[in-house]
């Protein structure tokens, strides 16, 4: 049987269109946590990164110093990577200052798709791992300071947040669904 909180994520978050701040920046996070993961081992830990890294608090997650840090590579309930977390906090203060420029997360990365999801229609059924667009996206999030931000990592991201659907035409989740 699937997992219940991996069917709840196809059905009711994949594939969505997302702008809510904190949601935008957890699902950031949690795409570079999962690097080298399967997706399904993130959503298992989501709830203890929430507990974890304070809600999502950019503003606290900024000022976490060396206690903090040794706190969450201890905490067997989010991946224990030194790398990952360290980019968390990178992501925060990189997150603070795209607010401190007047943007937000949601404004910034939607302008890149015209404040509409694409709608893919694969026409063999697989997916792209990454697009010209996830590579553009990459690179401006990495000059602004963003870590665990790879092309493939920001594709998945476009994915889970909606600005991309690549449910397939015969999942109900589908756009052209009926």
């Amino acid at each position: 049987m699937a997992n219940p909180r991996y069917l709840a994520y196809h059905d009711h978050e994949w594939g969505v269109p997302c702008h809510d701040e904190t949601t935008l920046f957890e699902m950031l996070n949690l795409e570079g946590a999962q690097a080298g993961l399967s997706w399904e081992t993130i959503l298992n830990k989501r709830d203890s990164y929430r507990a974890a890294f304070d809600g999502w608090d950019a503003e606290r997650i900024a000022r976490y110093d060396d206690a903090k840090v040794a706190e969450l590579l201890a905490n067997p309930g989010i991946v224990r990577n030194r790398l990952k977390v360290a980019a968390a906090i990178a992501n925060a203060r990189a997150y603070l200052a795209l607010r401190a420029e007047g943007l937000t997360l949601d404004g910034w990365l939607w302008d890149y798709v015209g404040g509409e999801p694409l709608v893919n229609h694969w026409p063999d059924g697989t997916r792209p791992t990454k697009t010209a667009l996830s590579d553009r996206i990459s690179k401006d999030l990495s000059k602004r300071g963003f870590k665990f931000v790879g092309s493939t990592i920001i594709y998945a991201y476009m994915q889970g947040i909606g600005m991309v659907s690549d449910h397939d035409p015969r999942c109900f989740r589908h756009p052209g669904a009926a």
